[in-house]
């Protein structure tokens, strides 16, 4: 894995070497666009409408157009000439709690390496520090000559920096709520809950993978083979004008949960949750398996008390005798 940043963490007067590797990848086959009759490839060309004509990359720039037309045109040495004090510096502005960071601030992740022999004990100490503490530090650093923020917190034995959205890039959602008073019953809420119980037994996120990736490919070696595409079951999507009964929609999605976890027919059926919602994650089996042990252990001792009879009717023929 090929290093993409070089610089230190710093936060007082301490500063740790470290180097940036790109904590993930996304998996994916690549496209590009063709002529659809003859399969002819279709280039981007770069193309000056003034001049009408295609310009080589050397001669491109960067540049701003203001709503009145107006055009600002930004060259490679204005931009290297703008302040970035966080350049090849990961500064730290302050330790918070992790769980106070908004999920929609974050993006792209980098597994951070030492640098040196000679940085491996501060960055155990600052590893070892925000982990005993809960908190994470948010940073600023440069990309790519572009400044951002990002967080940096501890994942296994690996400082792991987090690139963030700036406060202000993030949206606000006012009016996108569901307006106008909603009314959950207990009932639905309780049978909700037991859905979400259900769905999260033996829940394991490494086992997942893309499904449509998968599908891609067999159908782009199908496609290279000369052969039929393979053909799947398109799942039937429900309209999302649709209005359902809410219980039985969660009744029946508890049902097909458990019956598919099992493998065979639901502990609890529809019918069952309707009477009792909530009971259809409950599993019944041990109270049962219990009194068979009661009734069984029940049965052996009238079948010892049977028994006796017979050691009667052996006397009474000795009498006889």
């Amino acid at each position: 894995m090929r290093s993409t940043w070089k610089g230190a963490i710093t936060f007082g007067l301490v500063s740790i070497p470290v180097q940036l590797f790109p904590a993930t990848e996304e998996h994916g086959v690549s496209l590009h666009q063709v002529h659809a009759e003859d399969g002819g490839r279709i280039r981007m060309k770069r193309y000056c409408e003034k001049e009408n004509r295609e310009v080589p990359y050397a001669e491109i720039a960067k540049a701003y157009e203001s709503p009145d037309g107006r055009t600002a045109v930004l060259t490679d040495d204005d931009l290297s000439e703008l302040p970035l004090p966080s350049k090849k510096i990961i500064d730290v502005l302050a330790f918070v709690d992790a769980s106070e960071v908004d999920p929609l601030l974050l993006a792209k992740p980098y597994y951070l390496q030492t640098a040196s022999p000679a940085a491996a004990k501060p960055y155990v100490l600052l590893r070892e520090a925000l982990s005993g503490s809960g908190r994470a530090a948010v940073t600023k650093i440069t990309l790519r000559t572009r400044e951002s923020l990002a967080l940096l917190r501890v994942r296994g034995d690996l400082l792991v920096l987090q690139t963030m959205l700036w406060p202000d890039e993030v949206r606000p959602a006012a009016g996108l709520e569901p307006q106008g008073k909603v009314d959950v019953r207990p009932q639905e809420l309780k049978m909700a809950t037991s859905l979400m119980d259900t769905l999260s037994e033996d829940f394991d996120l490494q086992a997942l993978h893309d499904d449509y990736q998968h599908a891609l490919d067999s159908l782009v070696a199908a496609k290279l083979e000369g052969v039929e595409p393979p053909s799947g079951e398109e799942a039937e999507a429900a309209g999302a004008d649709n209005v359902i009964d809410l219980m039985a929609a969660l009744s029946a999605s508890v049902e097909a949960a458990e019956r598919s976890r099992s493998g065979g027919p639901a502990g609890s059926g529809a019918g069952g949750a309707e009477k009792e919602p909530g009971k259809a994650a409950r599993k019944q089996p041990a109270r049962k398996s219990a009194a068979k042990a009661e009734t069984s252990a029940g049965s052996g001792g009238k079948t010892a008390a049977k028994k006796t009879p017979a050691k009667k009717t052996a006397a009474r023929k000795r009498a006889s005798a």
